[in-house]
């Protein structure tokens, strides 16, 4: 088997080169994918995945055009740096959305719905049933707007800037910094930006049962509230809608190419 494998190699010079590169590229694909939007739903099987990232590392690997010489002695640390490297990118593409999020956690807590929680399965971890409603959103105008074709396009330009045997990540040219840590530093801003109009008609809802109250003790205000807060944030909500996804929309199109 060996002897097949060295005159293989000396018919076909490059096979090794892009067996190599075609590791390499699969390694920066699984990093990708396991935290991307889009592409680290739970909903999507493994096997998918895992075929998803192989006709993708065939096609990557024909268009790359690795070198003879993609072959050095840090071949787990090229394989590590690759995973590294994809991880990042599909890192901050997932912290765009975080602040659609943090938007529908802030409304669902005003509109008193902080014990109706369901498990997300994508981080095995409890989300209100509004801020899955506002995710599920956000990633529809992500997908609208073009933003897989933004990760694949940001996936493909990382192999000019960290070639796949780098061994020295360039983190200033792989990623905005700038717009990176404004996107981080807003992501509260901006949900709470989201989240304003909801939170400021609860608001005004709770001085007006707090004047009820002083006037007529009789009335039971902690129960009314339970009664209309829902009712009120959820017609706000439908009645902003429009303007949501607009906000939503100039957002994402503001970090569109943060990578």
């Amino acid at each position: 088997m060996e002897n097949i494998i060295n005159e293989l190699m000396k018919m076909f010079p490059m096979l090794n080169a892009y067996l190599a590169a075609g590791i390499f590229i699969f390694a920066r694909l699984l990093g990708f994918i396991r935290l991307a939007p889009v592409f680290n739903r739970k909903e999507m099987p493994g096997m998918v995945k895992i075929a998803l990232i192989l006709i993708l590392s065939v096609i990557l690997t024909c268009t790359v055009k690795p070198d003879v010489t993609i072959i050095k002695d840090s071949f787990m640390l090229s394989i590590l740096l690759n995973i590294v490297v994809g991880a990042m990118i599909g890192y901050v593409a997932q912290l765009i959305l975080l602040a659609v999020d943090a938007g529908g956690d802030m409304v669902n807590m005003q509109m008193g719905l902080s014990s109706a929680m369901v498990l997300d399965p994508t981080t095995s971890s409890q989300v209100s049933i509004v801020g899955k409603c506002f995710q599920f959103l956000g990633l529809i105008i992500f997908i609208q707007l073009g933003g897989v074709y933004w990760l694949l396009n940001a996936l493909i330009h990382s192999f000019e800037i960290f070639p796949l045997d780098g061994t020295i990540v360039p983190l200033s040219q792989l990623i905005n910094l700038d717009y990176l840590i404004d996107m981080s530093s807003n992501v509260l801003y901006m949900g709470l930006q989201i989240a304003s109009p909801i939170l400021l008609a609860t608001l005004g809802q709770d001085i007006i049962l707090g004047v009820i109250s002083k006037t007529a003790p009789q009335v039971n205000v902690f129960q009314l509230s339970f009664l209309f807060k829902p009712v009120l944030g959820a017609a706000i909500m439908v009645w902003i809608l429009p303007m949501l996804v607009n906000i939503v929309t100039d957002y994402f199109l503001s970090y569109s190419r943060i990578i």
